[in-house]
């Protein structure tokens, strides 16, 4: 666990040295942050605790034009909800290989020749390397529709309203960690580094895997967060929920 630590760490605090990070991390007699760091740490914690708390403190402390920073990934961009029956999509991703192609709403009929129906939702192609192609059949206010776009690298943000609504969408009962702990607070400026373990339950497969996260909030002169990122051990988890990292 110490290499997996070092690489988070020094992922997130390249040339940042150590002795530039401001003494106002460190915690008051009484075990208390202060300032951006009590409000860093406590944006973390509403994340761990529940679905109300994290929807309250986005609401509370996110700038009206702050945004969330999504993790990269090669794809086409867009989503859907896997626990319906119907593969719809609910959102595209702005400057994504889906931009302009599709619509909120669209339903796939077909991928590659494969009848989007559950069955089929994992072989439908849509993993694998940037730049290959699929061709698909989706239906548009009552209109089948031919499309055809290109898999890409996707650098994904959220607005504050696109953060909230993804929060509503989200099962409550399902949102808080098995057990949680901030290990750390260092603030440089404006910005905010908040170092955390928690112990989760990935719900799809009914199991729990456990991981550090580095996050990273950006504050304006008001205090309120423009702009929030986390840094997380992604293939650990992976590897602790079954999964399995192939070409």
């Amino acid at each position: 666990m110490k290499q997996i630590m070092t690489t988070i760490i020094t992922g997130i605090f390249l040339m940042i040295p150590s002795s530039s990070f401001s003494a106002a991390h460190e915690k008051d007699d009484h075990g208390h942050y202060h300032g951006i760091e009590a409000i860093a740490a406590d944006w973390v914690t509403a994340g761990y605790t529940g679905k109300a708390e994290s929807i309250a403190m986005v609401k509370e402390n996110m700038a009206e034009d702050g945004e969330s920073v999504q993790g990269r990934y090669v794809g086409f961009g867009f989503t859907w909800d896997p626990r319906e029956n119907e593969m719809r999509v609910g959102r595209v991703t702005p400057n994504s290989p889906a931009d302009g192609t599709l619509k909120v709403g669209d339903l796939f009929l077909e991928v590659n020749g494969i009848k989007a129906i559950p069955e089929n939702f994992e072989s439908l192609g849509f993993r694998g390397k940037p730049g290959a192609e699929i061709a698909a059949v989706i239906e548009r206010n009552g209109m089948k529709k031919n499309i055809t776009f290109k898999r890409g690298i996707i650098n994904g943000r959220l607005n504050k309203s696109q953060v909230l609504d993804n929060m509503n969408s989200g099962e409550a009962d399902e949102w808080p960690a098995k057990e949680f702990r901030i290990i750390e607070v260092l603030s440089k400026g404006n910005t905010v580094y908040v170092l955390s373990n928690a112990t989760q339950t990935d719900y799809q497969v009914d199991l729990n895997y456990n991981a550090y996260t580095v996050t990273r909030l950006m504050f304006n002169d008001n205090d309120k967060v423009v702009e929030v990122a986390n840094l997380t051990e992604g293939r650990f988890i992976l590897e602790q929920t079954g999964f399995e990292i192939s070409r």
